[in-house]
């Protein structure tokens, strides 16, 4: 799967778009007055591209990795989040989040997999911007265009951060920037996972592959094809829906929290300056 882009419009220029996002990390972090950044390293393809990119933008010394395995984590995680780290050079350190999860769900022992896996994902969020503020450094989101759009991701969990260098890229476009930057293979090549319980993995829980949803987001988003051209191009209506109905539903998690407006310049409605603003 990491070598197979269907569409052109999937293929990127790796090197060019390394080139950007790690000028953007640098000027970001740069800009607020900071140099170092912080990110959660789950063992994955998207924290560790994420790492890989701020090492090279910010320098190993100024990035901390923080990998936070649950007791249901798969011991595979760990050691590719620990064989990242050690290879960029990049300060890591181990936080286990089960006694806090466990103790919250003594109270609630008939929570389901979703209660708990939102509660994980929010638990590790609160440990990085904590470490965030000990350390003045940014927050580093993993989340990729794909998860992005579909709403697989936990409001405030892992879809919360202060910079965000992935998020215009597709799954499959990971996998490209990962091979240029050669991010170590044992990550590259096994199953995507949030790895919230044993042998969960990202497709099986969405029912279908990345590469077949890639190909119809970037037509249905990035193309802006009405459904009718999207038939057309051969995707079946039922998978046509069903995605569609994935990125209508989740809207609320790829924007701030809606303000009643009762003023002139309402915050994100009217008033949208960046935070170099008076500069």
């Amino acid at each position: 799967m990491s070598g197979n882009v269907g569409s052109l419009g999937l293929a990127i220029n790796a090197a060019l778009v390394r080139r950007i996002l790690v000028g953007f990390l640098a000027e970001e972090v740069h800009k607020v007055g900071l140099k170092r950044a912080v990110l959660g390293l789950s063992g994955g393809i998207d924290s560790a591209l994420v790492a890989y990119l701020a090492a090279e933008a910010l320098g190993a010394e100024n990035v901390q990795a923080i990998i936070m395995p649950y007791k249901q984590s798969n011991p595979e995680s760990e050691a590719h989040a620990r064989l990242v780290a050690e290879r960029l050079g990049i300060e890591h350190c181990v936080i286990g989040i089960t006694p806090m999860v466990d103790a919250y769900f003594e109270l609630f022992p008939d929570a389901d997999s979703m209660r708990r896996g939102n509660k994980m994902a929010r638990e590790r969020m609160t440990i990085l911007f904590d470490h965030s503020a000990a350390r003045s450094a940014l927050v580093l989101g993993t989340s990729n265009k794909t998860e992005l759009l579909l709403g697989y991701g936990t409001l405030y969990g892992d879809m919360a951060s202060a910079l965000n260098p992935i998020g215009d890229l597709y799954k499959t476009q990971i996998w490209q920037l990962s091979e240029e930057m050669e991010v170590p293979r044992e990550v590259i090549d096994k199953k995507p996972s949030a790895d919230l319980w044993a042998g969960q993995t990202d497709e099986q829980e969405l029912g279908f592959t990345y590469k077949a949803v890639d190909e119809l987001l970037y037509q249905m988003v990035d193309l802006r094809k009405s459904r009718a051209e999207l038939l057309a191009a051969g995707f079946e209506a039922a998978f046509i829906e069903k995605i569609y109905a994935k990125v209508q539903n989740s809207h609320f998690k790829r924007r701030l929290p809606v303000i009643a407006k009762v003023s002139n310049r309402t915050i994100d409605r009217d008033f949208r300056y960046s935070r170099d603003w008076g500069k």
